[in-house]
Order: C-alpha cells, then structure tokens, then sequence
C-alpha cells in the first residue's frame, strides 16, 4: 500500500479512461491492470451528458478512485469552473488540473496552471496538476499547496517514452516528499520501468493501453512493468561503470562482503 493524497492505494498505476474501442474491453483492461485511480474528463464523459450515465455507472462498478480532470480548458477560469463542477458531480475533492497552451505540443499553460493550482487549493481541492518536467514550475505548485505533481514523459499520446530523464531525476532529488507520478507520454511497458527506476511514485497513461492492438493485455504488462519498476528502485541498483569488472569471483573471496575474523 502507498499514500496517493489522503487515499490508499494498492497499484502504482493509474489509467485514463478514453480511446477503448468499447466500453466492454476498458471494463476488462482496468480490470486487468489492477489499478485503483482511473481519470475520466468531465468536459466528454459527464453522467449529465448524452450516453454519459451508462459510462458512470461502469466506472462506478470498477470500484476505483475516481480522478476527474479539466482537460481541454484554456485558462484558470474554466479550470476552476470545471473542477467545482467535478466536485459537485462525482463528489471527491480530487482534481486533475490539466490546462493546455499549445495546440501542436499540448503543453500545459504553466503560467496559468499555477494560477488555478493556487485557488483551488484555497477552495480545499486536492490538486494533481499536469506540468511538464521544469523544476521552478514544480516547485512553485508545491509552494502553493499541491502534494502531488504530475510531471509528462513527453507530450501527451505521442508515445515516445522519457524525453527528458535528467530533468525527471532531478525532480526526484530535489522535491523528495513530494508525490511524483509520471504522466503523458508513455508508450512502453519499458517506459513506466525507467519511470519508475527514477523512484517516481506511479505512472499515468491512457493511449498506451486504450490503442493497443490488445488492450487487456497490454494492460496486465504495464501493471508488471510498474511493479519491477519499483521493486528495482527500492533494492538499489548497482551503479554504472567506465571499465569492465569481472563478475568471477576469485577462490578466496567468494562473497564482496566478507565477515572479519
């Protein structure tokens, strides 16, 4: 079990909850993932829309934390607009800031990502804002309230894995309390494993297991892929070398730690 927010979890992984080819197989692909905390945008997937209900009542039976989002807003004002409609709706305080400023990147606006983060945590939402991997940006959201920063491996559903590892280490390093979860950009199982080799609390994705040729399957690899990511993290990698080291040990000293006589 960790700590996400004021929840517990049992699965590192989190999984959105759009591109399935039905409702059937992201049943089963959540299902199969075993995770806990699956996001939905309120903006296409509210229960007061068209079809929404049925979509709700699916995501009800999960029995997952539900992490709505304000995908698709411009500024602080709708964000914030939207996230007390979420509130309101699906009755959680959790929110997942999300505000785009580039339509070809779909980078996160962060100069009104902060904006937002910083009214809806005086309005007592548990903030997860959707930034990029710069290190003033996340500092600045946790200055302002947030717990939790959701930093992209690359833009979102481009699939192309960690683009930047030296800026999400350094993230790591430098906000060491701080509930990191890499989000966007994930393509590969082998993704979430580097991710989460970094010692990155958990991992988010959607298109990597919704337009998978077998998405069920694909979800039960990034489930694994996450759990070794982590299990690697916390038995401590061995560190890289510029020379070769024989793995032979010689006769009289079978073990690298050898008890004193």
């Amino acid at each position: 079990m960790w700590q996400l927010a004021d929840r517990l979890c049992s699965s590192r992984l989190l999984l959105g909850t759009a591109h399935y080819p039905s409702l059937q197989v992201m049943r089963d692909a959540i299902t199969a993932s075993q995770c806990h905390v699956i996001t939905v945008a309120l903006a296409r997937q509210s229960p007061q829309t068209k079809g929404g209900e049925a979509f709700w009542n699916d995501l009800n039976d999960l029995n997952c934390f539900l992490l709505p989002n304000t995908a698709g807003c411009r500024n602080a004002e709708d964000a914030i607009s939207l996230a007390e409609m979420a509130r309101e709706i699906f009755q959680t305080n959790w929110i997942k800031l999300e505000i785009m400023g580039d339509d070809y990147t779909l980078q996160p606006d962060l100069f009104e990502l902060v904006k937002a983060a910083t009214l809806l945590v005086q309005k007592k939402f548990e903030v997860f804002p959707y930034c990029t991997e710069d290190l003033v940006t996340c500092q600045r959201l946790v200055d302002c309230g947030c717990r939790v920063i959701m930093p992209w491996a690359a833009p979102i559903g481009s699939g192309k894995g960690l683009l930047n590892p030296y800026a999400l280490e350094t993230l790591r390093q430098r906000l060491p309390e701080v509930t990191l979860i890499v989000d966007a950009g994930v393509g590969k199982p082998s993704h979430a494993v580097q991710a989460m080799e970094l010692g990155y609390d958990g991992v988010l994705l959607n298109t990597a297991v919704s337009l998978a040729h077998d998405p069920i399957k694909m979800a039960m690899a990034f489930r694994d892929a996450v759990q070794a990511g982590r299990l690697a993290y916390e038995a401590g990698m061995m560190l890289e070398r510029n020379v070769a080291v024989a793995s032979t040990s010689l006769i009289d000293t079978p073990f690298w730690h050898q008890e004193k006589k």
